[in-house]
């Protein structure tokens, strides 16, 4: 079923503010918010409010592999209008400091 140009628009919408959440949360151990970083793998977003969000972490060793997926959770949780949430931790391809925006690049002296 296609999806209509207003559920399409809703969708949109959502996705924008998702992303404006992502730019909330950080690594503890570096001072980029994890979109910057490259974390963000895929962010879908439905006018349902379903949400789905496939990140990664810079190592699977990482510190914060348990807290940091849950952080993203509660905080997409608090958009207004979401419903379902689904984060994904994932690992392939692996991340490298490439992933990273040119603006967190500049901000890390890379």
């Amino acid at each position: 079923m296609e999806k209509s140009p207003i559920d399409q628009i809703q969708a949109q919408a959502l996705e924008a503010q998702v992303l404006e959440v992502l730019k909330t949360c950080y690594d503890p151990e570096i001072p980029v918010d994890i979109y910057e970083l490259g974390l963000i793998y895929e962010v879908q977003a439905e006018a349902s409010g379903a949400v789905l969000v496939r990140m990664t972490l810079t190592s699977p060793a990482c510190p914060v592999a348990g807290s940091l997926p849950l952080e993203v959770e509660s905080k997409i949780r608090r958009i207004e209008g979401v419903g379902q949430v689904q984060v994904e931790l994932v690992w392939d391809p692996p991340w490298t400091p490439e992933r990273m925006s040119e603006a967190a690049r500049l901000q890390l002296n890379m």
